[in-house]
């Protein structure tokens, strides 16, 4: 079996991220990566930043985040 060769480089951004576990699901046919700090995330505020990303919020924590276009923003080229 080939494993496929992954960029770890994004280890330290995880390693900042609100959450020591993260759930992730992904939309292949929307290419929309969905990233849950909490589950259930239970959001009751959602805002999209300049980066394009939503960020997800219940109160003040960030319980979430959603990154559109995941695959072909971030997939190395």
């Amino acid at each position: 079996m080939d494993t496929p060769a992954i960029d770890l480089k994004f280890v330290p951004e995880l390693l900042r991220l609100p959450s020591s576990q993260i759930w992730s699901d992904y939309d292949e046919g929307a290419d929309v990566l969905y990233l849950s700090f909490e589950k259930p995330q239970c959001a009751n505020d959602s805002i999209m930043e300049d980066d394009g990303n939503i960020y997800h919020y219940r109160d003040e924590r960030l319980v979430g985040i959603t990154l559109p276009n995941a695959r072909a923003r971030f997939q190395n080229k």
